[in-house]
Protein backbone atom coordinates (compact mmCIF):
# COMPACT_ATOMS: atom_id res chain seq x y z
CA UNK A 1 0.00 0.00 0.00
CA UNK A 2 1.70 3.33 -1.20
CA UNK A 3 1.63 6.29 1.13
CA UNK A 4 1.53 10.34 0.04
CA UNK A 5 5.08 9.90 0.69
CA UNK A 6 5.59 7.61 -2.26
CA UNK A 7 3.55 9.33 -4.78
CA UNK A 8 6.15 10.94 -6.66
CA UNK A 9 5.93 14.95 -7.53
CA UNK A 10 5.40 16.28 -9.93
CA UNK A 11 7.22 18.48 -11.90
CA UNK A 12 6.73 22.25 -11.85
CA UNK A 13 6.10 23.78 -15.09
CA UNK A 14 7.67 26.84 -16.03
CA UNK A 15 5.40 29.84 -16.96
CA UNK A 16 6.76 32.43 -19.67
CA UNK A 17 8.11 35.66 -18.22
CA UNK A 18 5.43 37.95 -19.60
CA UNK A 19 7.50 40.81 -21.91
CA UNK A 20 7.25 44.18 -20.15
CA UNK A 21 5.37 46.16 -22.20
CA UNK A 22 7.40 49.52 -21.07
CA UNK A 23 10.38 47.67 -22.78
CA UNK A 24 10.02 48.46 -26.44
CA UNK A 25 8.84 51.49 -24.89
CA UNK A 26 11.68 52.60 -23.09
CA UNK A 27 14.25 51.09 -25.76
CA UNK A 28 12.57 53.51 -28.66
CA UNK A 29 12.80 56.43 -26.36
CA UNK A 30 16.17 56.00 -26.00
CA UNK A 31 16.72 55.26 -29.60
CA UNK A 32 14.99 58.83 -30.50
CA UNK A 33 16.99 60.24 -27.76
CA UNK A 34 20.65 59.79 -29.61
CA UNK A 35 19.01 60.62 -32.68
CA UNK A 36 18.25 64.02 -31.18
CA UNK A 37 21.16 64.48 -29.79
CA UNK A 38 23.05 63.74 -33.01
CA UNK A 39 21.34 66.02 -34.63
CA UNK A 40 21.34 69.07 -32.32
CA UNK A 41 25.29 68.39 -32.74
CA UNK A 42 24.92 68.54 -36.24
CA UNK A 43 23.44 71.81 -36.30
CA UNK A 44 25.30 73.15 -33.83
CA UNK A 45 29.11 72.12 -35.72
CA UNK A 46 26.94 73.66 -38.91
CA UNK A 47 25.82 76.51 -36.86
CA UNK A 48 29.61 77.68 -35.10
CA UNK A 49 31.38 76.68 -38.54
CA UNK A 50 33.51 74.32 -36.02
CA UNK A 51 36.11 73.25 -38.24
CA UNK A 52 39.11 71.38 -36.77
CA UNK A 53 41.01 71.51 -40.14
CA UNK A 54 41.15 75.15 -39.82
CA UNK A 55 43.16 75.50 -36.85
CA UNK A 56 45.66 73.34 -38.43
CA UNK A 57 45.49 74.71 -41.21
CA UNK A 58 46.68 78.36 -39.12
CA UNK A 59 49.40 76.53 -37.67
CA UNK A 60 51.97 79.45 -38.86
CA UNK A 61 50.02 82.24 -37.36
CA UNK A 62 50.10 80.29 -34.06
CA UNK A 63 53.58 79.81 -34.31
CA UNK A 64 54.80 83.46 -34.79
CA UNK A 65 52.06 84.40 -32.44
CA UNK A 66 54.22 82.18 -29.74
CA UNK A 67 57.68 83.43 -30.98
CA UNK A 68 56.94 86.95 -30.20
CA UNK A 69 54.91 85.50 -26.80
CA UNK A 70 58.24 83.74 -25.89
CA UNK A 71 60.25 85.16 -23.88
CA UNK A 72 57.80 87.06 -21.70
CA UNK A 73 58.55 90.84 -21.22
CA UNK A 74 59.71 90.77 -16.70
CA UNK A 75 60.95 94.06 -17.19
CA UNK A 76 60.20 96.27 -14.08
CA UNK A 77 58.23 98.68 -16.58
CA UNK A 78 55.78 95.84 -17.63
CA UNK A 79 56.42 93.69 -14.30
CA UNK A 80 55.42 96.39 -11.94
CA UNK A 81 52.19 97.69 -13.88
CA UNK A 82 51.17 94.28 -13.90
CA UNK A 83 51.23 93.44 -9.95
CA UNK A 84 49.26 96.73 -9.30
CA UNK A 85 46.85 95.42 -12.10
CA UNK A 86 46.35 92.52 -10.27
CA UNK A 87 45.89 93.57 -6.97
CA UNK A 88 43.18 95.47 -8.35
CA UNK A 89 41.38 92.52 -10.25
CA UNK A 90 41.64 90.60 -6.80
CA UNK A 91 39.62 93.63 -4.80
CA UNK A 92 37.22 93.35 -7.64
CA UNK A 93 36.63 90.06 -6.73
CA UNK A 94 37.14 90.50 -3.15
CA UNK A 95 34.23 93.43 -3.26
CA UNK A 96 31.93 91.64 -5.46
CA UNK A 97 31.71 88.57 -3.60
CA UNK A 98 31.43 90.05 -0.36
CA UNK A 99 29.08 92.85 -0.77
CA UNK A 100 26.37 90.64 -2.58
CA UNK A 101 26.46 88.54 0.55
CA UNK A 102 23.46 90.74 2.28
CA UNK A 103 21.14 90.69 -1.16
CA UNK A 104 21.69 87.29 -1.42
CA UNK A 105 20.69 86.58 1.64
CA UNK A 106 18.03 88.27 1.74
CA UNK A 107 16.29 86.86 -1.56
CA UNK A 108 17.31 83.67 -0.49
CA UNK A 109 15.44 83.62 2.10
CA UNK A 110 12.76 85.34 0.17
CA UNK A 111 13.05 83.26 -2.75
CA UNK A 112 13.32 79.57 -0.29
CA UNK A 113 9.61 77.60 0.14
CA UNK A 114 10.19 76.76 3.68
CA UNK A 115 11.18 80.49 4.63
CA UNK A 116 9.51 83.02 2.55
CA UNK A 117 6.31 84.60 4.37
CA UNK A 118 4.38 84.32 1.16
CA UNK A 119 3.72 82.54 -2.43
CA UNK A 120 3.72 86.05 -4.15
CA UNK A 121 6.73 86.82 -2.33
CA UNK A 122 8.28 83.94 -3.26
CA UNK A 123 7.89 84.37 -6.99
CA UNK A 124 9.16 87.73 -6.88
CA UNK A 125 12.16 86.76 -4.99
CA UNK A 126 12.40 83.67 -7.32
CA UNK A 127 12.60 86.36 -10.34
CA UNK A 128 14.81 88.60 -9.08
CA UNK A 129 17.49 85.97 -8.74
CA UNK A 130 17.16 84.62 -12.46
CA UNK A 131 17.48 87.97 -13.54
CA UNK A 132 20.30 88.62 -11.98
CA UNK A 133 21.73 85.14 -12.83
CA UNK A 134 20.11 85.41 -16.28
CA UNK A 135 22.25 88.26 -17.26
CA UNK A 136 26.34 87.57 -17.66
CA UNK A 137 28.27 89.64 -15.51
CA UNK A 138 30.13 90.88 -18.54
CA UNK A 139 26.89 92.53 -20.02
CA UNK A 140 26.04 94.35 -16.20
CA UNK A 141 29.83 95.55 -16.69
CA UNK A 142 28.75 96.94 -20.23
CA UNK A 143 25.93 98.68 -18.42
CA UNK A 144 27.73 100.12 -15.02
CA UNK A 145 30.48 101.61 -17.56
CA UNK A 146 28.56 103.64 -19.23
CA UNK A 147 26.71 104.82 -15.87
CA UNK A 148 29.54 105.30 -14.33
CA UNK A 149 32.39 105.12 -16.98
CA UNK A 150 35.83 103.60 -17.06
CA UNK A 151 37.32 101.10 -13.89
CA UNK A 152 37.17 98.69 -11.36
CA UNK A 153 33.99 100.85 -9.91
CA UNK A 154 31.63 99.51 -12.60
CA UNK A 155 33.41 95.78 -12.32
CA UNK A 156 32.45 95.28 -8.39
CA UNK A 157 28.73 96.63 -9.37
CA UNK A 158 28.60 94.17 -12.43
CA UNK A 159 29.89 91.45 -9.60
CA UNK A 160 28.04 92.28 -7.24
CA UNK A 161 24.46 92.09 -9.24
CA UNK A 162 25.55 88.99 -10.67
CA UNK A 163 26.73 86.64 -7.61
CA UNK A 164 23.57 88.00 -5.94
CA UNK A 165 21.46 86.14 -8.30
CA UNK A 166 24.06 83.21 -8.44
CA UNK A 167 24.31 81.99 -4.76
CA UNK A 168 20.85 83.54 -3.27
CA UNK A 169 19.67 80.66 -5.58
CA UNK A 170 22.28 78.37 -4.17
CA UNK A 171 21.65 79.15 -0.86
CA UNK A 172 17.84 79.09 -0.94
CA UNK A 173 17.98 75.76 -2.43
CA UNK A 174 20.32 74.95 0.70
CA UNK A 175 18.03 76.18 3.28
CA UNK A 176 15.09 74.40 1.81
CA UNK A 177 16.64 70.71 2.09
CA UNK A 178 18.15 70.69 5.57
CA UNK A 179 15.72 69.43 8.45
CA UNK A 180 12.61 71.56 9.22
CA UNK A 181 12.55 69.54 12.70
CA UNK A 182 14.44 72.98 14.33
CA UNK A 183 12.43 75.24 12.84
CA UNK A 184 8.99 73.68 13.01
CA UNK A 185 9.78 73.29 16.83
CA UNK A 186 10.18 76.97 16.88
CA UNK A 187 7.05 77.51 15.70
CA UNK A 188 5.51 75.17 17.91
CA UNK A 189 6.69 77.39 20.33
CA UNK A 190 5.67 80.32 19.45
CA UNK A 191 8.70 82.18 17.94
CA UNK A 192 7.38 84.12 14.38
CA UNK A 193 9.82 83.89 10.78
CA UNK A 194 12.46 85.87 11.89
CA UNK A 195 13.23 84.36 14.56
CA UNK A 196 12.70 80.84 12.73
CA UNK A 197 15.08 81.80 10.22
CA UNK A 198 17.64 83.22 12.85
CA UNK A 199 17.89 81.13 15.20
CA UNK A 200 17.15 77.40 13.54
CA UNK A 201 17.93 77.81 9.58
CA UNK A 202 20.68 80.24 9.33
CA UNK A 203 23.00 77.97 12.21
CA UNK A 204 22.27 75.18 9.97
CA UNK A 205 23.34 76.31 6.62
CA UNK A 206 26.67 78.23 7.49
CA UNK A 207 28.81 75.46 6.45
CA UNK A 208 27.09 75.28 3.40
CA UNK A 209 26.85 79.26 2.94
CA UNK A 210 30.42 79.84 3.61
CA UNK A 211 31.37 76.76 0.82
CA UNK A 212 29.64 78.84 -1.77
CA UNK A 213 30.94 81.83 -1.20
CA UNK A 214 34.75 80.62 -0.94
CA UNK A 215 34.01 78.79 -4.34
CA UNK A 216 31.99 82.12 -5.83
CA UNK A 217 34.93 84.13 -4.74
CA UNK A 218 37.21 81.81 -7.01
CA UNK A 219 34.87 82.71 -9.99
CA UNK A 220 34.55 86.45 -9.16
CA UNK A 221 38.48 86.56 -8.99
CA UNK A 222 38.74 84.96 -12.95
CA UNK A 223 35.46 86.70 -14.01
CA UNK A 224 37.07 90.07 -13.19
CA UNK A 225 39.65 89.33 -15.32
CA UNK A 226 37.14 89.23 -18.39
CA UNK A 227 35.78 92.40 -17.13
CA UNK A 228 38.94 94.33 -17.13
CA UNK A 229 38.71 93.30 -21.46
CA UNK A 230 35.60 95.67 -21.40
CA UNK A 231 37.36 98.81 -19.70
CA UNK A 232 36.12 97.47 -16.15
CA UNK A 233 39.59 97.95 -14.91
CA UNK A 234 42.53 95.33 -13.36
CA UNK A 235 44.71 93.36 -15.45
CA UNK A 236 42.31 92.57 -18.47
CA UNK A 237 42.30 95.82 -19.07
CA UNK A 238 46.21 95.72 -19.43
CA UNK A 239 46.06 92.00 -21.44
CA UNK A 240 43.22 93.63 -24.20
CA UNK A 241 45.63 96.68 -24.69
CA UNK A 242 48.71 94.17 -25.29
CA UNK A 243 46.64 92.76 -27.46
CA UNK A 244 46.03 95.47 -29.35
CA UNK A 245 49.12 96.72 -29.35
CA UNK A 246 51.09 93.43 -30.26
CA UNK A 247 52.83 93.49 -27.67
CA UNK A 248 52.48 89.66 -27.11
CA UNK A 249 55.93 89.46 -25.18
CA UNK A 250 53.95 92.12 -22.16
CA UNK A 251 50.75 89.83 -22.80
CA UNK A 252 52.30 86.65 -21.76
CA UNK A 253 53.59 88.30 -18.74
CA UNK A 254 50.25 89.49 -17.49
CA UNK A 255 48.84 86.14 -18.01
CA UNK A 256 51.82 84.70 -15.87
CA UNK A 257 51.19 87.02 -13.53
CA UNK A 258 47.26 86.32 -13.45
CA UNK A 259 48.28 82.34 -13.28
CA UNK A 260 50.27 83.03 -10.04
CA UNK A 261 47.02 84.49 -8.15
CA UNK A 262 44.83 81.85 -9.51
CA UNK A 263 47.18 79.60 -7.77
CA UNK A 264 47.10 81.60 -4.48
CA UNK A 265 43.40 81.99 -4.21
CA UNK A 266 42.92 78.26 -4.88
CA UNK A 267 45.20 77.35 -2.45
CA UNK A 268 43.82 79.42 0.36
CA UNK A 269 40.48 78.53 -0.30
CA UNK A 270 41.28 75.25 -0.05
CA UNK A 271 43.22 75.78 3.45
CA UNK A 272 39.97 77.67 4.40
CA UNK A 273 37.97 74.94 3.42
CA UNK A 274 39.42 72.45 5.28
CA UNK A 275 40.04 74.30 8.46
CA UNK A 276 36.02 74.28 8.29
CA UNK A 277 35.63 70.66 7.97
CA UNK A 278 38.35 69.77 10.67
Amino acid sequence: MSTPLDTPRATPRRMPVPRDPRRRWRTGSLAAAVVVVVVLHVLAFEGTEFRPARLIEGWEGMARFLAEAFPPDLSWEVLGPSLEATVVTLWIGLLGTTLSVPFAILLAVLGARTTSPHPLVYQAARSVLSFFRAVPDIVFALIFVTAVGLGPFAGVLALICHNTGVMGKLWAESMEEIDQGPQEALRTAGANRTQQVAHATLPMVVPQFVGLLLYRFDVNVRSSLVLGLVGAGGIGLLINQSIKSFQFDEMLTHIIVVLVLIVVVDQVSALVRRRLAA
